[in-house]
């Protein structure tokens, strides 16, 4: 079976703009633990757009200058680069409102279809393994971005993986990887370290899983195939929160469902639905099920799913419409779910349930 998956690199503009979102969102519930937050963020050239609306019980001191330049230089956007974020004109429209965040945080404000999804095995981080791929692939680029032969290159960049999954023999037939590099660079030099760095994570991942065959020399392995990529960032597309659902979710085997996670509060019900959908269906994993996909429907003013369909081959071990309730899935909120790694695989896939105490959610932080 023909398997494909997508991720795009901290510095691209789409996924710039989400990172800007969530460290609102998390500054936001720094001052107010029941803070809400809806934003987005859009970016073109030298200009950021800021919309939205942030609800604190405190006023919320935020220099948003502060914050693009820290991130800017978390993801590699410095004077070195061909985006400096300390060069970026902000147009904030957010409302920065000093009120009671549970007008908006208290009860299901919207309409939502969510499907959370765990399947194959902790190899693969309970993903379908050409999503798992993209994903490794991802973390060691950045790595090499970092410290490595391809050091102060990047930081835009997509990786593309095309594979054949039959049964328990996994061949990639394709990487495709478009990365940024400097302007005084050699291309062949640097498609040749690509090729190196691409090599060595393919190396690590059969290593670490032995379903993976086959040798790097036969898989079709495209680099930068439109040529030189200098103007990388919001130099060369713009940018906007939500628009890499696929890669956020489950590649695009699984179904999407709901809305985008980036740029909403962890209360609203898209993104408060998928991390407990998913936390669902790895504890249906950790208790045996090959497999696990539930979709679950919501009204907004109601609490209580309209409706749940569960596919997997073992009996649910808690009741679906009692762990859905919004109230409950509210009650075990992890605000640390707001700093996860960058480089690693995102929040929605690790600060998910322990394996050694299915149902142990960590409540809210006070």
């Amino acid at each position: 079976m023909r398997r494909y998956s997508e991720v795009v690199l901290n510095g691209h503009p789409d996924k710039f703009c989400d990172i800007l979102a969530d460290r609102i969102i998390r500054h936001a519930y720094k001052t107010d633990p029941e803070a809400y937050t809806q934003v987005e963020v859009s970016v073109w050239s030298d200009q950021l757009f800021f919309t939205g609306g942030v609800a604190t019980r405190e006023r919320l001191a935020l220099d948003l200058k502060k914050l693009i330049i820290e991130t800017g230089d978390e993801i590699g956007y410095t004077r070195n680069n061909h985006i400096d974020a300390s060069q970026y004109k902000i147009s904030d429209h957010i409302c920065w409102m000093t009120d009671d965040p549970g007008k908006w945080s208290g009860f299901v404000n919207d309409q939502a279809i969510v499907i959370g999804y765990a399947g194959y095995d902790m190899k693969t981080g309970f993903l379908p393994p050409e999503h798992y791929a993209s994903w490794f692939f991802r973390e060691k680029i950045i790595m090499e971005l970092k410290s490595g032969n391809l050091q102060e290159q990047g930081p835009d960049g997509k990786i593309l993986v095309m594979m054949d999954e039959n049964g328990d023999e996994w061949r990639i037939k394709t990487f495709l990887l478009t990365l940024q590099l400097q302007e005084n660079c050699s291309f062949t030099d640097f498609t040749f370290a690509c090729n190196k760095a691409c090599q060595v994570a393919f190396v690590q991942l059969q290593q670490a899983d032995v379903r993976w065959k086959g040798d790097w020399k036969d898989i079709q392995v495209l680099i930068n195939p439109n040529g030189p990529l200098v103007n990388g960032g919001s130099d060369g597309d713009n940018g906007q929160t939500g628009r890499k659902l696929v890669m956020d979710y489950y590649g695009p085997r699984i179904p999407l469902g709901g809305g985008a996670l980036y740029g909403k509060d962890l209360t609203h019900i898209d993104r408060l639905g998928s991390y407990a959908a998913r936390k669902y269906a790895l504890e249906l994993m950790a208790l045996g099920a090959k497999e696990a996909m539930i979709t679950i429907c919501y009204a907004p003013g109601m609490n209580v799913p309209l409706d749940i369909t569960l596919r997997t081959d073992i009996k649910p071990h808690v009741d679906p419409y009692s762990f859905f309730d919004f109230n409950e899935m509210r009650s075990l909120i992890n605000c640390n779910d707001l700093s996860y790694d960058l480089d690693k695989l995102g929040s929605f896939y690790n600060s998910q349930l322990s394996f050694n105490n299915p149902g142990n959610v960590q409540r809210r932080n006070q």
